[in-house]
């Protein structure tokens, strides 16, 4: 019974963290929607930015929404790795983990906390600046100015370097991530290669525009 408990309780966490992921894939996808048209548009960019920095649904409602599906994802990582590792308490006497699992899958754990320290540069770049912007400084709203940060970040060559690093772990994570996050919340049907091919795309092309994005402002510059 008790065995029971403990194994209903696993499977409940790694759906947790599955649904957390494909929360946050739905936000990466946004995101980087966002952030392509500064490629293509300064106007268009300032506009859509200024609207989602004073859109009082997106700031008090999906922010926190946001942010603690980011917290919750990470820290149900952490726990389900060392939930995985002390179940294993003794090491296998030889194991090859190439031969049995890719290396984004074998070092999930490894790119998450590259991710998350990521995280915690982007916050300071552009989460702390917008938050002192608005509330602290208390300045008067500018539509134009959101172009010119995101251009300015981007100055740096290793900064810039950082950032690309950083989105290309981010598609290993995913590579891994979105067809585990499927399979943890049961979508095992007709339709599960199509849905893991869509997956693997996604952790291509997504990284790959913020790499573009990155690299594009700070070459025009």
């Amino acid at each position: 019974m008790a065995q029971s408990a403990l194994l209903n309780a696993s499977i409940l966490k790694k759906v947790a963290m599955a649904l957390s992921g494909i929360f946050l894939i739905t936000f990466l996808a946004l995101h980087v929607s966002l952030n392509f048209i500064s490629i293509l548009s300064e106007d268009v960019f300032n506009e859509a930015s200024h609207f989602m920095g004073y859109n009082p649904l997106i700031q008090y409602v999906m922010q926190p929404v946001l942010a603690f599906g980011v917290i919750f994802h990470f820290v149900m990582g952490f726990v389900l790795t060392a939930q995985n590792s002390a179940a294993r308490p003794i090491a296998y006497a030889k194991y090859n983990g190439a031969a049995n699992a890719s290396w984004s899958s074998r070092n999930m754990i490894i790119s998450g906390l590259v991710i998350l320290a990521f995280l915690g540069l982007h916050f300071y770049d552009f989460w702390f600046p917008e938050v002192t912007y608005k509330y602290i400084a208390g300045e008067t709203p500018n539509a134009t100015r959101y172009y010119g940060e995101l251009v300015h970040k981007f100055h740096s060559p290793v900064r810039t370097a950082l950032y690309c690093v950083s989105f290309i772990l981010l598609g290993f994570h995913l590579w891994h991530g979105f067809a585990s996050s499927l399979q943890s919340v049961g979508m095992h049907n007709k339709y599960s290669r199509f849905l893991a091919k869509v997956g693997y795309w996604f952790a291509v092309v997504v990284p790959a525009a913020f790499v573009i994005i990155a690299l594009f402002h700070h070459f025009k510059q």
